[in-house]
């Protein structure tokens, strides 16, 4: 499986969004707006449905609507029409949980449910909105997303480090290369792990069968190098609170490495955590599970310390964050839940 993106001008300067997939060999028929929701994320079905209307959807380079059956060897392309990049990068007046500034940086606390950068479905209220809004003339990266130097998931919550000029860019980028930068996460997952601690070991791509998932490959034969240090911080019961450091830097890496040991984050969505996945088939414990997902309506990541050495004074710097509410919340209920449960 593969895929690709383009943004295409028209005559008229309008931006549109191009996808392209080809469909496994293993792909069973499937309606292509149905197809196409597994492999572009925040597209919607009706957009999808409407970009087929416009007659923006091909298969083997011919115009198909919705309900064409997807089948395996088929390729698959979209048009989306897509604001300008000048429209996606204006300044809004979004309040930042500013950790520290000078300078040449500074380092946020993001919301969860703040997304980082636009894109698509996302194109006002980001966290680079927000940043162009308080700082003028930060430096573009690589993939011309202004001040920044890593990025976390939407309903990720906690800390980022944004650069402020070019030089600080570049030597807090080639620390998150060397991985010397330092990075803990806390997570609630599902399952109790036996090991009071250890390692995952396993490289990270895109998931074949779902582009909107990553997938470990244990024997290395596709994605790139993923290590992902844990340790238990508390046992509740059908879920475990856990300390995660990261050596390297891939998407969804904690979340795709903890459902490759077993134990997926409590509610995350995009990899199976919003069901019951431990636990008793009693109805007040499905009840008590629904609750702590209304408390907690995203997936139980944190990314709580963040460390790096200071591009001009060359001096470690180290910063922690509190873990939200939200999350703070829903250890709680299962610290409760787990006591009663014991006692």
């Amino acid at each position: 499986m593969e895929d690709n993106i383009e943004r295409p001008v028209n005559e008229d300067g309008e931006l549109f969004e191009h996808h392209r997939v080809v469909a496994s060999k293993g792909q069973v028929p499937l309606r292509v707006d149905k197809f196409l929701m597994n492999f572009i994320e925040n597209a919607t079905r009706n957009k999808i449905q409407q970009s087929a209307k416009d007659g923006h959807v091909w298969v083997n380079d011919q115009i198909v609507k919705s309900n064409y059956k997807v089948k395996a060897g088929d390729e698959v392309k979209v048009l989306f029409e897509h604001p300008p990049h000048e429209f996606l990068l204006v300044p809004e007046d979004i309040p930042l949980d500013i950790v520290y500034e000078d300078d040449v940086l500074l380092v946020v606390n993001k919301p969860a449910g703040m997304v980082v950068h636009p894109g698509h479905g996302n194109y006002t209220g980001t966290l680079i909105n927000a940043l162009i809004h308080h700082t003028d003339n930060l430096p573009s990266n690589s993939n011309e997303r202004p001040g920044l130097v890593h990025r976390i998931d939407k309903d990720t919550s906690g800390l980022l480090v944004v650069a402020k000029t070019e030089a600080a860019m570049t030597h807090l980028a080639k620390q998150f290369f060397d991985k010397t930068s330092e990075r803990e996460y806390i997570a609630l997952v599902w399952g109790n792990i036996e090991e009071d601690e250890g390692s995952i070991d396993g490289h990270v791509g895109r998931n074949p069968k779902n582009r909107l998932q990553m997938h470990v490959f244990p024997e290395g034969e596709e994605g790139k190098e993923a290590v992902t240090h844990f340790k238990v911080l508390e046992r509740l019961g059908y879920v475990t609170l856990v300390s995660c450091k990261l050596e390297t830097g891939r998407t969804h890496q904690i979340r795709v490495h903890m459902k490759y040991i077993g134990h997926t984050l409590f509610n995350d969505e995009r990899y199976g955590g919003e069901k019951i996945l431990k636990g008793t088939t009693f109805t007040k414990y499905k009840q008590f599970v629904e609750n702590t997902f209304k408390l907690l309506p995203r997936q139980a990541l944190h990314a709580k310390t963040l460390g790096f050495v200071h591009p001009v004074t060359g001096k470690h710097m180290s910063f922690d964050s509190e873990i939200p509410d939200d999350m703070a919340s829903a250890i709680e209920k299962w610290r409760s839940y787990s006591k009663n449960s014991t006692a």
